[in-house]
């Protein structure tokens, strides 16, 4: 009989792995992003990376920058399209002030997790992290590591 795999979250775009590990995540937040038509229909054949991505605010906004986007061949022919053009992200006011605060404290930065979809909507879940030392970076692979030598040995035991 074969294994069921658990269902996939179809919603989500891109994921920011090396967010979680390089940063302690604090406090997140959802933004809404504003984007190019070629984007949408990039987004849609999940061509896009986070990778390097962080938000900047400047002038009381936030921005996205460093997302890469890739631009499809069929879809973007006719515009000059830059894959990492820097794009707005739409916050409440109230959510701006609050990022605005922690990023202005020493050590605090604010950076993208993820992109998914709501509805027919882009939304960018943005959180604001701590930087980890090397030890605390030691410490997340070594818990990583260890809860997946449980699994085994969980399945293990419930065979047989």
């Amino acid at each position: 009989m074969a294994k069921k795999k658990p269902p996939k979250n179809d919603n989500v775009i891109a994921r920011n792995k090396r967010a979680s590990f390089d940063y302690q995540l604090l406090d997140s937040f959802e933004a809404g992003v504003s984007l190019h038509g070629w984007e949408v229909k990039s987004l849609r054949m999940g061509k896009a990376d986070l990778g390097d991505s962080y938000v900047l605010m400047k002038d009381g906004e936030a921005f996205l920058l460093g997302a890469t986007i890739h631009p499809l061949d069929t879809a973007s022919t006719h515009v000059i399209a830059d894959p990492q053009r820097t794009r707005k992200l739409l916050l409440h006011k109230k959510e701006l002030a609050k990022i605005l605060a922690a990023t202005a404290q020493k050590g605090q930065a604010c950076v993208c997790t993820q992109l998914y979809w709501k509805g027919h909507l882009v939304k960018a879940r943005i959180a604001l992290a701590v930087g980890k030392k090397s030890h605390d970076k030691r410490d997340t692979q070594k818990e990583r590591d260890w809860n997946r030598q449980k699994q085994r040995l969980m399945r293990e035991n419930s065979r047989g």
